[in-house]
């Protein structure tokens, strides 16, 4: 089973969206067995799969927060929605849990000082260190052609962390959290921007780039 992590320690990034719409993409796309943990006490993953109709591909909940994670048998894929606010031993807890760690960084100042600060601990986890977990950095609800995404894009090549994509600003994320699907579910003539977006993130996490060494 892999184990896939969306983290960064600063709430409204975007976590439980990526975290969704890539279970959504295993599950539909891959038709994979997929699993979604859902560690924050807010439950924003669980209630979009709550909404989810039974005419789209299962995908396993689990209460993280409270319950042990112990997905079904035979389970392809899990995919990790981490709380935000997480240092320390908890912190080093969370990694060892992950094959692959995606890391959303929002296009402001408050953001990126954030994650500067937040990716030097997670390096400093040993798993980290010892290179058994991949990471990858998605620069998230963007909107490309302004000066603070240019902003981030500097940024985020100074973190000396692979930079696997751009995910813009759009709606579209919305309406698919309201109806429990991921974008990948959508009506092409809808998302085709987006599924155009997420192309350089699926392609890393289907190389070897992505996986432990």
């Amino acid at each position: 089973m892999r184990t896939i992590m969306v983290l960064n320690a600063k709430g409204g990034c975007g976590k439980s969206t990526i975290s969704t719409n890539l279970a959504s993409y295993y599950a539909f796309e891959e038709e994979k067995k997929v699993a979604l943990a859902d560690y924050d006490p807010q439950g924003s993953s669980l209630a979009w799969l709550e909404v989810r109709g039974e005419e789209w591909p299962e995908i396993e909940g689990i209460a993280a927060f409270k319950d042990p994670v112990r997905p079904a048998k035979g389970t392809d894929i899990l995919i990790i929605d981490a709380p935000a606010r997480v240092h320390g031993k908890e912190l080093t807890t969370m990694v060892r849990k992950a094959d692959t760690i995606l890391f959303p960084v929002l296009p402001s100042p408050i953001d990126m000082r954030a994650a500067t600060d937040y990716m030097k601990e997670i390096k400093a986890v040993g798993k980290v260190e010892r290179k058994e977990v991949k990471i990858g950095v998605i620069a998230n609800r963007v909107r490309e052609n302004t000066i603070i995404f240019s902003e981030l894009y500097d940024f985020i090549k100074k973190l000396k962390v692979p930079y696997i994509a751009t995910l813009r600003d759009t709606q579209n994320y919305i309406r698919a959290e309201e109806r429990g699907v991921g974008i990948f579910e959508m009506a092409p003539s809808q998302v085709y921007q987006d599924w155009e977006s997420w192309e350089p993130l699926t392609k890393w996490l289907r190389s070897k780039r992505s996986m432990p060494d």
